[in-house]
């Protein structure tokens, strides 16, 4: 056998023999069902990496952005594959125009802007005195709708709950309020997430009387991917091994 041939079977034999990855039940749940976050994306791998441990438990997820564009008799692709995925989940959809069709055992929908603080009031009143443990923000991707819907959405996410925001790229885009000059300035979605990932580190600072900030004491990890962002809530109150008070030793 020739060098070649030897080095081409040796990394045949490391890559699995040349076979086709297998794909995780989510991905295969997507395919079913017919959603862009596999193929249009590859989103359903980052799901569940993140999703696996939480799929026999009661979970309330909420995903803006039902699907099906404009068109009142489509969409809701994504939400019947959270129901399959969580077989004990009640799942939740919000999305501007009405989605008769849409309906399930464990499915409610409702019409409203991401950006009306009214219809996302109603939403958490349904919970009755419960929090989401997953909010999908697949809205409209425009970033002051992305960032204001964090902020009024994210304290109501459980304690090692998941936060997660679609279709990022558009943060560059203009058509949706991103694109360069809103990134040097900190108006748009990616810059404005990318400034929290300090405050996962904030007690490491030399910061004297620094006053932490909601995100400062709630954010326990960040995890981008392409055009895609995780934010796990919890806790983040673990200290520094160095630093007291946002004190560093001899400064």
């Amino acid at each position: 056998m020739s060098d070649t041939g030897l080095i081409g079977s040796i990394l045949s034999k490391i890559s699995g023999r040349g076979e086709t990855p297998r794909k995780d039940e989510l991905t295969l749940l997507a395919e079913r069902h017919g959603t862009d976050k596999t193929g249009g994306h590859s989103y359903t791998q980052h799901y569940h990496r993140h999703f696996a441990e939480l799929r026999d438990r009661p979970v309330n997820v909420l995903e803006i952005g039902i699907g099906g564009d404009f068109d009142e008799q489509a969409g809701g692709n994504s939400l019947r594959m959270w129901q399959d995925y969580f077989p004990k989940g009640q799942i939740a959809g919000l999305d501007l125009i009405p989605k008769p069709n849409v309906k399930g055992e464990r499915i409610r929908t409702y019409q409203g802007s991401q950006a009306d603080p009214i219809i996302l009031a109603q939403i958490l009143t349904d919970l009755k005195g419960a929090k989401f443990d997953i909010i999908i923000d697949d809205g409209s991707h425009r970033s002051e709708h992305v960032i204001g819907t964090f902020y009024m959405l994210f304290q109501h996410l459980a304690d090692d709950g998941w936060y997660v925001i679609e279709d990022m790229q558009t943060s560059y885009w203009t058509p949706y309020g991103g694109g360069l000059t809103q990134v040097d300035t900190h108006q748009a979605s990616m810059p404005f997430f990318k400034s929290l990932v300090d405050g996962l580190n904030w007690q490491e600072m030399h910061r004297p009387a620094y006053q932490p900030n909601y995100f400062d004491m709630n954010i326990v990890g960040m995890h981008f991917y392409h055009n895609l962002l995780f934010i796990k809530k919890g806790r983040n109150t673990e200290g520094s091994n160095v630093v007291q008070n946002n004190v560093f030793p001899n400064m």
